[in-house]
């Protein structure tokens, strides 16, 4: 009877996992990629035997990926204020899956675009493969382990970042970044198996190369026909190329696929340039047939252009001279960690580019692809940096920034294994973006005594520390292994001490040199390394680090630290973010945001905000407020780009100022605090206005406004709405200084993916329906579920007016 008892339940058990899984995957002719970001199973700690097919998982928490569990918490000062005093440890992933009978003898593999860190994955209890570095992206055969019909798989996957005080900044920990399966047949393009060159641009013509890698895991010779096919933006066919090849089989037992390059010079006629204006994409269609079938299809998006570097001239793009204006970016966004959704870095781009920004730093690792396809499609330029450490490592500081025993695991363990092959497959994925122009091996690689270290230091010199000579002999095969696979664009390093740099021949061996707060070398070094190409790959936000860039012709531009605060290298505890930014933690214009619109947006601006005190003559760090106390005397500071300025006060004229009088690019006023209205007003020579600013002195806090950037959402399980909630008075004006806590209630087909308010020293959980407010708003991020429907948010707080706002999803 017992015996019986187990059966029976052990059969509604299985019945009820048929039940629960998917439908399966089906089979088609072609190449098929599914996004398999939905249906995973997630656990905190470690599990032996979860590898295994038959592991009880039943009690895992459902996850959608991107999924990073540091950012949930709970945040504490026992942990290591270098990652933002977020919590690590081990986590399991488990997803099940069925496959079409169809698929079977098809080449099936799953792309993870990034795990942090020390992913190993399996399928069916199956090992098929790792990756230490959790920024790499990187694909696992599952091809001979897998089942088709009835039967059902498992992937899992163990994500070990038990050792969380392994970086200077915040890393997330998790399946952070997307997963696809890829069902192919076994004569296929190779996983960034395309690369697209165009070199010859010009006016009239342009030449594009394509080589295309062909994989065959067939066990015969395979004859194959290749055609490629151009498409402009439009979708037209401009070019087309035929050729054929012949792909070896596998040599040996459970060798990897044989492969076979072919190359394809097509031309374009009349091409329409990327360039950051107006970043024009076009797509390579490469077709693989066999017996006048088609076996592969493969679309890559690129772009033509030209791009180069001038020792005397700076940078140039499609043969135009101009500066970039760029800024260094982490990879988080505030309360959501590093598992960021695409229409959140949108709106940051977005806000940067309204700003002036032009480029992007990825600092300091391979960034996720999504931000490329942003950078292409919105028209940035970017340099795709790989480490931010090689061997040994760096200090991570776990009780503040400088201060204490840091540690001093992390990459630097694995650097000597595995980073040529981590910059490879950089390099091979992100070869094809247009935006791309530098690729940058390192940063701050060479900082003074951490660890490396040269007598030209002077007193500063620690000869117990790793010789700086080390560098050339690690940085000679980072700069080979990027070359052999791209050699049309500059390498470069973020140098912390060109000097050190310049002593062991570091420096002689990039293509571009790259110089983070050393402006003062710029003239000296042009003239010692006529043909260097110099520029600044991380500076202040400072006048006069811009001065040095807009000035000489020889510095092609500087990327500022940084174009969004982040989470990480951060002080002592509560604080967990550092705070340079252009935006805010939740993506917000800054002052400094603005004070860099002025300097560099070609569209006329004005803005205004306030200082009282001590600090009302430092900087442009002013604050967006006009409720000050009464008898206080205010420091106006005032960032425009227009020649004239007028200043007004409850109606009346204050004054007007010229830009020519701004000292430090600012413009200054000094007035005693009336309550009202104070607005400023940009004009041309001849007076006409041209744009506005206003603050206006709030009263008490009265309700709260709810501030969506869209209204109607997609119901694919993925799309965004970044949702402000502000506090305002009666009349609708934001209250500075309001703090109080905000509960939201949804209902409909949406999640709540994180709360926050863009606090530096905030350490509430952002994964909770209610938050503080901070300076009188903060941002919820909400994605839509797989269902249609309507939405509705309310915002609540006592003694305010509730907020409401209604969404619809739906296709």
């Amino acid at each position: 009877m017992i015996r019986s008892t187990f059966a029976q339940a052990m059969l509604l058990l299985l019945l009820l996992l048929l039940f629960l899984l998917p439908d399966p995957i089906q089979a088609g002719e072609v190449r098929q990629v599914t996004d398999f970001d939905g249906g995973w199973l997630f656990k905190l700690g470690d599990f032996s035997s979860a590898m295994m097919a038959g592991f009880d998982d039943s009690d895992w928490q459902p996850v959608v990926l991107p999924h990073d569990w540091s950012s949930d918490g709970p945040f504490s000062a026992s942990l290591a204020s270098g990652t933002g005093y977020a919590p690590g440890g081990i986590g399991w992933y488990r997803k099940h899956f069925l496959l079409d009978q169809g698929m079977a003898g098809k080449s099936v593999s799953i792309e993870f675009d990034g795990v942090y860190e020390g992913a190993e994955v399996w399928v069916n209890g199956q090992f098929v493969g790792a990756r230490p570095f959790g920024y790499s992206s990187f694909q696992c055969d599952l091809t001979p382990y897998l089942n088709f019909g009835e039967g059902g798989n498992v992937v899992s996957v163990r994500v070990d970042h038990s050792r969380f005080a392994d970086s200077r900044y915040y890393t997330g920990s998790g399946i952070y970044r997307n997963v696809r399966l890829v069902v192919a047949n076994q004569l296929h393009v190779a996983h960034w198996g395309v690369c697209i060159t165009t070199p010859q641009v010009g006016v009239e013509a342009a030449s594009v190369r394509v080589e295309t890698r062909v994989e065959n895991n067939y066990p015969t010779v395979q004859f194959f026909a290749l055609e490629t096919k151009i498409l402009a933006p439009d979708g037209s066919c401009v070019a087309t190329a035929r050729g054929g090849g012949k792909a070896s089989p596998p040599n040996g037992l459970n060798s990897h696929p044989s492969s076979c390059d072919s190359v394809q010079q097509l031309t374009v006629l009349h091409p329409q340039m990327w360039n950051v204006q107006d970043p024009q994409l076009y797509r390579a269609v490469s077709r693989i047939t066999v017996g006048g079938k088609c076996v592969d299809e493969v679309t890559t998006v690129f772009g033509i252009r030209e791009a180069h570097f001038d020792p005397e001239r700076g940078f140039f793009l499609n043969g135009k001279s101009m500066k970039i204006k760029g800024v260094c970016l982490h990879h988080d966004a505030g309360a959501i960690g590093a598992a960021v959704p695409d229409k959140v870095l949108e709106r940051r781009l977005l806000a940067l580019k309204e700003i002036g920004v032009n480029a992007i730093r990825t600092s300091h690792n391979p960034p996720d692809p999504g931000l490329l396809d942003l950078c292409d499609r919105l028209g940035f330029l970017v340099m795709d940096e790989a480490f931010d450490e090689w061997t040994p490592g760096k200090n991570k500081w776990v009780t503040g920034v400088n201060r204490g025993q840091p540690s001093h695991f992390g990459y630097g363990e694995e650097f000597a294994q595995w980073a040529v092959t981590d910059i490879s497959d950089m390099v091979r994925r992100d070869r094809n973006h247009p935006s791309i122009i530098l690729w940058s091996i390192g940063n701050e690689i060479d900082f003074a005594n951490d660890p490396f270290s040269d007598p030209v230091l002077g007193a500063e010199y620690r000869p117990h520390n790793p010789s700086a000579k080390n560098l050339v002999l690690l940085a000679r095969p980072l700069i080979a292994a990027v070359k052999a696979l791209d050699a049309t664009r500059p390498v470069t390093a973020a140098l912390a001490t060109v000097s050190m740099s310049d002593a062991v021949g570091l420096a002689g061996m990039l293509d571009a040199d790259g110089y983070n707060y050393q402006e003062w070398r710029y003239a000296m070094d042009h003239r010692n390394y006529p043909g260097r190409i110099i520029f600044g790959s991380e500076t202040s936000h400072q006048y006069s680090a811009w001065l040095a860039v807009r000035d000489n012709e020889y510095i092609s531009g500087q990327f500022l630290w940084t174009g969004a605060d982040y989470l990480g290298e951060a002080n002592e505890w509560p604080n967990r973010a550092s705070g340079p930014g252009l935006l805010d933690l939740c993506g917000f214009k800054k002052p400094s945001g603005w004070f860099r619109q002025s300097l560099w947006s070609d569209k006329p601006m004005v803005y205004i905000c306030g200082m009282i005190g001590r600090s009302r003559r430092r900087g442009w760090g002013g604050v967006e407020s006009w409720n000050w106390p009464s008898n206080s005397d205010v420091a106006i500071l005032c960032f425009a780009n227009t020649p004239e300025v007028t200043l007004t006060l409850n109606g009346r004229t204050v004054g007007d100022k010229k830009l020519s009088e701004a000292v430090q690019g600012i413009l200054h006023w000094e007035i005693p605090y009336e309550p009202g209205k104070i607005e400023a007003t940009g004009r041309d020579m001849s007076g006409k206005a041209l744009c506005h600013y206003a603050l206006q002195t709030s009263g008490p806090p009265a309700r709260i406004q709810l501030l969506p950037d869209a209204t109607h959402l997609r119901p694919d399980g993925k799309d965004i709405c970044n949702l402000e909630y502000r506090i305002v008075d009666a009349q609708g004006v934001r209250v500075p200084d309001a703090t109080p806590e905000v509960t939201f209630a949804l209902t409909g087909p949406v999640r709540l993916l994180g709360l926050g308010n863009a606090d530096l020293n905030d350490v509430e959980n952002e994964k909770a329906n209610r938050h503080r407010a901070f300076q009188g708003r903060g941002l919820a991020i909400l994605q839509t579920t797989g269902d249609s429907g309507q939405i509705t948010i309310q915002a609540s707080s006592p003694g305010l007016v509730a907020g409401k706002v209604t969404l619809q999803s739906h296709d």
